[in-house]
């Protein structure tokens, strides 16, 4: 039965906003309850939740069901209760925010049957890939030319949940050791053994002393990275910018060398499994920009509001990439998109800056009603300049008495009054407490035979499309990254002032923030950092993920080379150590069958295999004239079932086990970078 108003009802109301608002975790800045958060906490159990609830008899009566010796938490009822709370004040019954869609006196946007559904929703994606065409290469043989002819496909996607529980899920996302570690600094590299962790930067972030001040470039599957920055990170990420694959629908597009052909369901399943741990990076008052284009891009924002929408603001901005444009069957396509997702009733995005040509001025005299000396005398008195440059200001001239000159002349300097051309005494825009904070945004213009002053703000909103010269991927892009990184084989990289103008917009004041992008590409956004630090002497701090070879050909030598041009600043280069991950790269690198056969016992001796092989079953196997009548990519795949998946990535915890293959060196930067001898483990 639905809940009306009386006496009980209200109090039971006063009670549970009493018990809830105690716990820190259901309250925002301003004290008001978090209704979807507590809803999440019903939804699962969580005991934060239902131990208060449980303790107190007029809760417990009214949420518990007695069952033998135990009780169970009705969790519609309370979720129903929930929505009466917050609706009891208005004039409907109705949240502000649940219009749309009701089965009953329910939305269907709390009604588990009713979700933004497709395929693999539930499984994890690996998206594995390190060959820059993402393309798989195997060998078949030709009867009537007699050799071997060269055959490419797209990389087979792994779906964990296919292959692992979920409890073997759970190892898979455990922190990872790391490897080939070096730290890069004035363009070169030296072994790294030990981070940085300055703690009076930390101090100035409000973050633990002990948090990783160095910049990072991570080398593996983003998806695993992120999961090992969880523990170091959570919380702490003020930004994530990505620029993920397109999932262009052309088979020849080559604008983003990654595995960019991924079916609508399956792009879906890769953005969601890392979107849901990059959130739990951000800080409170964190930010995420997603730069997206016509093909993923509705996908994407029906993601975004089921993954963000109670606590976020989601803005849809545009961005004139390419002037020339790409020619499409009825449409020229000069324009990408950036989702930016930002906190609720926050001010998260500075103002812009205006370039010097683009100012509007106008002058500092105040004009129409309510302009007068009269109207407010604390704006009446004398800008001082000399050499039309303005260089003081005068003190508030209290007296009633009618000045004479709009313009007087003493000992070199000319002191301008607000008196307009008919001699009539006016006021300043700004009063004189207050006009010295705006100094640097005026100046001083000759008009005919007198000065005046004027007023021109460099900055503004930003607006929610974007165009600017700087932002063209092909002169501010490719052009740029060919300069820093010859024969570069991105063939369209992002502008980097399109990148800027991006972080600038959430990090632009803060100058000590952590940037992180999982998509790292060329490494623009690191590049955009040094930037941005550059120009205002920051201390902001990159992490970059990146799975593909072009890391070490590209990435690295990019941002070793804008920091050397810089004169300044480093970087530590790490790689999730891999395990079974080497086994599938040099699967994949066979070119014959004979090749793989002679694999076949380093695999089993020096790898993990899938709990269900047995070795001597599938030796016999392979040398059948059954499987020799497979084709090479059907015999890859049959030795790569072989291997146990959920043992790609070396695990921490395994870091001293000598098959692993760790370094001494491997094992110490790993144990620093989880601060592991600290915590006694």
């Amino acid at each position: 039965m639905p809940f009306i108003d009386t006496p009980e009802t209200n109090a039971l109301k006063s009670k549970v906003e009493k018990l809830l608002s105690e716990i820190p975790d259901f309250t925002d800045e301003n004290k008001n309850l978090k209704i979807n958060v507590i809803k999440d906490y019903a939804d699962n159990g969580n005991a934060k939740l239902l131990e208060p609830l449980l303790k107190n008899p007029q809760t417990k009566k009214a949420f518990f069901t007695p069952v033998l010796d135990s009780f169970v938490f009705n969790t519609a009822k309370f979720k129903e209760f929930l929505e009466y709370s917050s609706a009891c004040n208005s004039y409907s019954k109705y949240l502000g925010q649940k219009i749309g869609l009701y089965m009953g006196d329910l939305s269907l946007l709390d009604i588990n049957e009713v979700v933004l559904n497709f395929p693999f929703k539930d499984c994890v994606l690996e998206g594995g890939q390190r060959k820059e065409d993402g393309l798989d290469t195997y060998y078949e043989y030709d009867d009537k030319k007699g050799e071997y002819e060269k055959k490419q496909s797209k990389r087979r996607e792994v779906f964990y949940n296919e292959v692992l529980a979920q409890y073997e899920i759970d190892s898979l996302f455990s922190p990872k050791a790391f490897c080939n570690t070096k730290r890069y600094e004035k363009g070169k590299s030296e072994k790294c053994t030990k981070l940085n962790r300055d703690a009076e930067l930390n101090k100035k972030r409000g973050l633990s002393e002990d948090t990783i001040t160095d910049n990072l470039i991570i080398k593996g599957n983003n998806l695993l990275a992120l999961h090992s920055l969880k523990k170091e990170f959570a919380g702490k990420v003020k930004l994530i910018y990505i620029d993920p694959p397109y999932n262009t629908r052309s088979p020849t597009a080559d604008t983003f060398i990654y595995n960019n052909n991924f079916k609508d369901s399956t792009w879906l399943t890769f953005m969601r499994n890392r979107l849901e741990i990059g959130k739990k990076l951000l800080s409170k008052d964190g930010c995420l920009i997603i730069a997206i284009d016509e093909n993923e891009h509705s996908y994407l924002g029906v993601l975004l509001h089921e993954l963000f929408d109670t606590e976020y603001e989601i803005h849809n901005i545009t961005i004139v990439h390419n002037p020339r444009g790409v020619q499409g069957t009825n449409f020229s396509y000069t324009n990408e998109s950036a989702y930016f997702v930002i906190p609720k009733g926050k001010k998260s995005i500075v103002d812009r800056k205006i370039a010097p040509d683009e100012i509007e001025w106008r002058n500092l005299r105040d004009n129409g009603g309510e302009s007068l000396r009269t109207d407010a005398k604390n704006c009446f008195y004398p800008i001082i300049v000399k050499n039309e440059k303005i260089v003081g200001f005068g003190e508030v001239l209290l007296d009633d008495r009618k000045h004479p000159k709009q313009e007087e002349k003493k000992d070199g300097y000319s002191y301008i009054y607000p008196i307009d051309i008919q001699g009539i005494e006016r006021k300043w825009r700004y009063a004189r407490q207050t006009v010295e904070g705006i100094k640097d945004l005026l100046r001083v213009k000759k008009v005919k035979n007198h000065l005046e002053i004027e007023l021109g703000k460099n900055f503004g909103t930003f607006r929610t499309v974007w165009q600017d010269a700087r932002y063209d991927a092909n002169e501010y892009g490719k052009k740029l990254i060919n300069d820093l990184v010859p024969n570069c084989p991105f063939s369209f990289p992002k502008s980097l002032w399109n990148v800027y103008d991006c972080l600038y917009s959430v990090v632009g004041k803060d100058k000590e923030a952590i940037i992180l992008d999982f998509f790292g590409g060329s490494g623009t956004t690191a590049h955009a950092v040094e930037e941005l630090n550059k120009n205002d002497n920051g201390k902001r701090q990159f992490i970059l993920c990146e799975q593909m070879d072009y890391i070490n050909t590209v990435t690295v030598p990019r941002v070793a080379e804008v920091q050397k041009r810089n004169e300044g600043g480093s970087f530590v280069y790490l790689e999730l150590a891999k395990k079974n991950e080497t086994a599938l790269e040099q699967i994949s690198d066979c070119k014959s069958l004979e090749e793989l056969t002679e694999l076949f016992d380093e695999l089993c001796s020096k790898y993990f295999l899938h709990y269900n092989v047995r070795v001597k079953e599938f030796r016999k196997e392979i040398e059948s004239e059954r499987f020799k009548q497979l084709n090479l990519k059907q015999q890859k795949e049959m030795f790569s079932r072989m291997l146990d998946l959920n043992q790609l990535y070396v695990n921490t915890d395994d870091r001293h086990d000598k098959n692993t293959g760790l370094t001494e060196d491997d094992i110490a930067i790993t144990e620093d970078f989880y601060q592991l001898a600290k915590d006694g483990e």
